[in-house]
């Protein structure tokens, strides 16, 4: 999607809800993708409304993630995935928090993100703000954690994949302390469900990495994947040249 049409669409939406008194942002990968000037994969809406007082404003609705305070949009033909503000402690399971608490600022929002470059907001005006230099690691091709690598790499495993992602398809380098927390964690990823780890290989896929990049990258950080999940071009291609 070009951004024009989403921000056309987040306009109208965003003046929905601050007629009911509350405010919505654009976030994380919608942010990013707009300011290295490519199409808009996937909507990111988050906001100071609980999903009880976004079905009391008359939308059409999705609620397969209700229970984790996430819902889904449809609106203008958009699907706008959103996600109440709030703070989370304590991931237990590696990849969901035990504690959430939903909040009215963005900054506090801010501190539960992944990697500086995906936690950008944009509000309705078009401002964007920036907590931690997420447009200057934009601007030098940077993928950086918030806060402490090991302790996010530790929260949730699968960032180890999403930081690999978005390395490959954007052509990013990895920060150096988070370079060398993939490397100390990677196992945590046969912690997770397989499934997300499959999802996150197939995600670089649809995006034109190639198979080899692909292999290659894992093996960069020794990164061990059960081979029963892992797609059959990305398993098979250059086998030979191993």
């Amino acid at each position: 999607m070009k951004f024009n049409d989403v921000y056309d669409s987040f306009l109208k939406l965003s003046q929905l809800f601050n007629k009911e008194g509350y405010n919505i942002f654009l976030v994380g990968g919608t942010v990013r993708d707009y300011l290295l000037n490519i199409d808009i994969d996937d909507v990111d809406l988050c906001g100071d409304a609980t999903i009880e007082e976004v079905e009391k404003l008359s939308l059409n609705l999705k609620t397969p993630f209700k229970k984790y305070g996430s819902i889904r949009i449809i609106f203008e033909g958009i699907t706008f995935d959103y996600t109440t503000l709030r703070k989370e402690k304590s991931y237990l399971d590696y990849r969901h928090p035990s504690y959430i608490e939903f909040v009215k600022d963005i900054k506090i929002d801010f501190y539960r993100r992944d990697f500086t470059i995906n936690g950008l907001y944009m509000d309705k005006d078009k401002k964007i703000y920036d907590f931690s230099s997420g447009r200057e690691d934009i601007k030098y091709h940077l993928i950086r954690t918030i806060g402490n690598s090991k302790d996010r790499i530790k929260e949730d495993p699968l960032r180890i994949l999403r930081a690999i992602r978005f390395s490959l398809i954007y052509d990013f380098d990895i920060e150096e302390s988070l370079y060398f927390a993939i490397l100390e964690y990677g196992y945590l990823l046969d912690n997770l469900n397989q499934d997300k780890v499959k999802e996150e290989i197939v995600k670089m896929i649809n995006h034109g990495v190639t198979p080899i990049k692909i292999r290659t990258a894992l093996k960069q950080y020794h990164i061990n994947i059960n081979k029963n999940i892992i797609p059959e071009e990305v398993l098979t291609y250059g086998r030979r040249s191993d």
